[in-house]
């Protein structure tokens, strides 16, 4: 049996290095890392004569080989602590992609690209390039290689500053914020010049000729431009009391939210929270979100659960510093929900390719710190005086249905059914062998293709126009006429013609075929 979903969605309307000896542990340097170790654990020296709480890595088994791979202090841990439940992958060579060497045949998949690019690349290789640092875990390696040192520390407990181009990412160390002149207003949610020079800095060489040189994308979703330009060297170091109302001493990461009632739109912003994890090399959910909103609204926010994913903490607000100095001890400003060229808002997608594993690891991610069960595939003989198809009709709305229900819905779709619509970024919870069906995409042929062409997921839509009835020319308040506000018949014959192409898709996958085999040649053994 194939379990198909049909969704009404409600939604529509520079670090400090360090070296180890391969076969010994430096603890020295171990003690000495800054960042990465500070978002994963406690004290390290403790983790070396207690032993490591490995649940606090928190991620999915199968993306342990390549998180070992990037942390080898973490793997040296894991062979010496006979407690360590990850033994069973220290021999397993994995690589992300973006690691300087990371041969192909050890990434967690290579994109496919069987159709043509249209013209956007003049070879095959040139067009799998081309969607590899677009789209996939060749856009973390060019966001690195992109990385300049804006302010340059003199001593381990000076202040850094780094950024990628157009400070689109930027990481800070024991940096200071100054909010004792800052006015916060009724409802302008980014404003420009809201920390002026010597309101925010740290103590370390600035280049801010340099700094002032990447200003080309300032605007709020797009850039932390506005937020670093007016970033000064200051003549103390922000670690004390002295200087510091506040000192957070707990790893930061600062962000500007996109609608909070669309979920196309939020998730732009995690997949960037994502994204940036993996661009600083750190997944710990012991980091503070502070949101960098200078209007004093709260935000709403429809899907708050996700959340979990990236923090055990309740999201702050620069406001609640408001007329304080505050010192953080590290802070990352991640990538943006509307970046030119981002991920995956304003991504122009090249044609022909399809099977991101950015975001096939991203999809696995929200779903094991979610907590979200798998419960399919399931058998093909049950419900027989049904039919082969269990059918779930749903409104997805936080009226009907609490969000995380909504997931555990979507993530056992084996073909996921909807119109053109937020409702449709479901898919990204969808398993690995899915299909998604989008009726009538309303005029907006290439969002919600391109969103299944990211997930790597089978994307079918209505092929014959002239079965397909539009009641009228749909109205909008503000735009008039349009495709996307008004109601559409569907021939009844045709719409199950469709779902029978995507549920032959289904049957026909490896993953599929792999997983139902391994389910029920389980429960054959446990009876």
């Amino acid at each position: 049996m194939l379990s198909l979903c049909a969704t009404s969605s409600a939604h529509n309307s520079a670090k400090w290095k360090t070296r180890t000896n391969r076969n010994k542990l430096n603890l020295t340097a171990i003690a000495r890392m800054i960042w990465q170790l500070t978002w994963l654990s406690p004290l390290l020296f403790c983790l070396c004569c207690h032993g490591y709480n490995w649940s606090e890595l928190n991620l999915p088994v199968r993306h342990i080989p390549y998180y070992f791979n990037n942390n080898p202090y973490i793997k040296d841990l894991c062979k010496e602590d006979d407690d360590c439940p990850y033994k069973m992958t220290l021999k397993k060579k994995r690589c992300w992609g973006y690691e300087k060497k990371c041969p192909v045949e050890n990434r967690m998949s290579v994109p496919e690209c069987p159709g043509d690019s249209r013209g956007w690349a003049n070879t095959k290789e040139d067009q799998i390039d081309q969607f590899w640092k677009g789209a996939d875990f060749g856009y973390v390696q060019e966001r690195r290689n992109e990385m300049k040192a804006f302010c340059v520390p003199k001593s381990q407990d000076d202040s850094s500053l780094e950024c990628s181009k157009y400070a689109r990412y930027c990481y800070a160390k024991n940096i200071y914020l100054d909010f004792r002149h800052a006015t916060f207003t009724a409802n302008e949610n980014f404003q420009e010049d809201f920390l002026l020079d010597g309101e925010i800095g740290g103590h370390c060489e600035l280049n801010k000729r340099l700094l002032k040189a990447e200003g080309e994308h300032k605007s709020p979703l797009q850039s932390w431009f506005a937020e670093v330009e007016h970033y000064s060297s200051l003549p103390f170091k922000p670690i004390n009391n002295e200087n510091c109302d506040i000192i957070i001493d707990k790893p930061v990461m600062f962000t500007k939210l996109d609608a909070g009632v669309n979920m196309f739109h939020h998730y732009c912003d995690f997949i960037n929270y994502y994204t940036s994890q993996h661009v600083n090399n750190s997944f710990s959910t012991d980091i503070y979100v502070i949101n960098w909103d200078t209007s004093q609204r709260n935000y709403f926010d429809l899907f708050k659960e996700t959340f979990e994913a990236f923090t055990q903490h309740k999201m702050k607000y620069i406001r609640d510093f408001d007329d304080k100095r505050v010192c953080i001890k590290e802070a990352m400003f991640p990538l943006l929900p509307r970046m030119r060229w981002g991920m995956f808002y304003n991504m122009p997608l090249i044609p022909g390719c399809h099977g991101s594993s950015l975001f096939q690891a991203f999809s696995a991610h929200l779903v094991h710190r979610l907590h979200i069960p798998q419960e399919g595939p399931l058998l093909l003989a049950a419900l027989k005086t049904v039919g082969e198809y269990e059918a779930r009709l749903v409104v997805y709305s936080p009226k009907e249905m609490p969000f995380l229900e909504q997931v555990k819905i979507s993530h056992n779709s084996d073909v996921f059914i909807g119109m053109h619509g937020a409702g449709l970024t479901h898919m990204l919870y969808q398993p690995d062998w899915a299909s998604v069906i989008e009726l009538f995409h309303c005029g907006d042929p290439n969002c919600y293709l391109d969103l299944a062409r990211l997930r790597g997921l089978k994307y079918f839509t209505w092929e014959k126009m002239e079965k397909l009835v539009q009641e009228d020319e749909g109205h909008h308040p503000q735009l008039g006429a349009h495709q996307k506000f008004t109601n559409y018949e569907f021939d009844e014959v045709e719409f199950m013609k469709l779902v029978a192409k995507a549920t032959d898709h289904v049957r026909s996958h490896p993953d599929f075929i792999q997983a139902r085999k391994s389910k029920y040649n389980t429960i054959k053994d446990e009876l």
